[in-house]
């Protein structure tokens, strides 16, 4: 896809070098298609063997462009029209400029010249071919990436949060003491957080975490990490910024430009989680079936730009510009990816159950689905003061729409390459589960912590 604009300039540069030169400029083209086209051709495959049946798919996550399946069909037929001509003029090309070598050696200086003006001829009907042929692929580029992720077939139908179906709950719904207050009011009291200092700073939705608030803030980062690398996983310290390809590999572009900080200097995109730098670290790889699973965790601050939001569901940590999380990530075969992604919703129960919370699990139907997921999992938590449930997790499936994009492939036993399945979930966002851990705990003389917490805040209080 980003390749397209370069496609011209290898002809032009050998119209005056000869034949020779004409055939490996034309090759080199044909080199470049080949990249293009072989992210897609899983995609195109599965539109083209059951059109039907990934309209059906589509219109769970509520897509209201089914017609574009049926378009991308009908644009790859004409791609496939132009490719065929392009490499029908170019076999000819390819032949007329052989006979031209064999005819001068023979001294056959008429002929060569008629092969000469032959060649010219072929090589000025290749140009409108090739164009043809980039303004198709750069066409169905555009028009494949308007697909979403097919869910599922254990996605519930529905259009909305409500329709989300609650898969199971745990822990204790607290009993706190008279005058209990929401954690904006705590975090004032006991000093912890400073909204309005982060608003003079830069401006609503970044807070600034001082005091207690702050080595609270260090600590739960510090657990979940520990809890991630004791379950396996390796501790990546990624960049909190990244470029176009990596965003577009995991699906953030073109779905939610608008979401994103973008340092337009550079081109760079202020990552809105950690999954982003983190799954690219395996872009254009193809790895051992030994390597698998592979398993990542990193901290990282995460950056949105949650445009409209407003109201009292944004007080507080309740919606932030800028917070911390823990993500895990894993890359995995295909024939293992659903066990797995059970697997890791289990990680992320456990975890919230050393905490003491309450929470739900939520399967997400299809019009709550991300645009890139095949199955998710939603965490929240319980806010007591506040009398609401938090989401602090997603636990997610994307199969193979994000490793196709990325060409992150493995060779199995047979020696076959395939693409792997790539998982993510947060483990855990950190500002609900503050904002839980404080309304949840809080006392007439403190905040209580969790025992799992005592040792790295040193105390047992706030």
């Amino acid at each position: 896809m980003f390749l397209l604009s370069k496609i011209h300039w290898p002809l032009a540069a050998a119209a005056d070098s000869g034949p020779v030169s004409v055939i490996m400029a034309a090759s080199s083209i044909a080199i470049i298609f080949v990249a293009i086209n072989k992210k897609d051709m899983l995609q195109l495959a599965t539109l083209r063997n059951n059109p039907d049946a990934v309209k059906q798919r589509l219109a769970v996550k509520n897509f209201n462009e089914l017609n574009l399946v049926d378009e991308i069909i009908a644009l790859d037929d004409e791609r496939k029209k132009y490719n065929f001509q392009y490499d029908d003029t170019k076999a000819k090309l390819n032949a007329a400029s052989k006979e031209i070598g064999a005819l001068m050696a023979k001294g056959q200086k008429e002929e060569a010249d008629a092969k000469k003006k032959e060649v010219e001829s072929l090589k000025a009907s290749l140009k409108p071919i090739e164009e043809s042929l980039a303004k198709a692929e750069k066409t169905l580029d555009e028009m494949l990436v308007r697909l979403p992720n097919l869910p599922s077939e254990k996605v519930p139908k529905g259009k909305t949060p409500a329709d989300n179906e609650i898969v199971r709950t745990g822990g204790s719904k607290p009993q706190l003491p008279a005058g209990a207050v929401p954690h904006w009011d705590l975090a004032k009291k006991y000093d912890l957080i400073d909204f309005e200092l982060g608003n003079k700073l830069t401006g609503s939705g970044f807070p600034v975490y001082k005091n207690k608030g702050a080595r609270l803030q260090r600590a739960i980062i510090q657990y979940f990490l520990d809890f991630n690398t004791y379950e396996g996983y390796t501790e990546f310290m990624p960049p909190l910024m990244v470029n176009e390809a990596s965003a577009y590999g995991t699906g953030q572009l073109p779905d939610k430009e608008g979401q994103m900080y973008h340092v337009t200097e550079d081109n760079f995109y202020l990552i809105p989680t950690a999954e982003v730098p983190v799954t690219n670290i395996y872009r254009d790889t193809i790895l051992k079936e030994s390597d698998l699973p592979i398993k990542i965790t990193a901290y990282t601050p995460c950056f949105r730009r949650e445009a409209g939001s407003y109201g009292k569901d944004v007080r507080g940590l309740n919606r932030l510009h800028q917070f911390d999380k823990v993500e895990i990530v894993q890359l995995v075969q295909p024939e293992t990816s659903y066990e797995v992604l059970e697997g890791m919703v289990a990680h992320v129960e456990k975890l919230l159950q050393s905490l003491g919370l309450p929470y739900r699990i939520l399967r997400l139907c299809g019009g709550d689905m991300s645009f890139t997921s095949a199955l998710t999992y939603d965490f929240e938590v319980y806010s007591a003061a506040q009398d609401k449930w938090l989401e602090v997790s997603s636990v997610s499936n994307f199969e193979a729409f994000q490793t196709n994009r990325m060409k992150i492939r493995y060779k199995d036993a047979s020696g076959k390459t395939q693409l792997v399945h790539s998982l993510n979930g947060s483990s855990l966002a950190l500002p609900r589960i503050l904002a839980c851990l404080l309304e949840n705990n809080q006392t007439e003389n403190g905040i209580k912590l969790p025992a799992v917490l005592h040792a790295y805040m040193g105390s047992e209080m706030i």
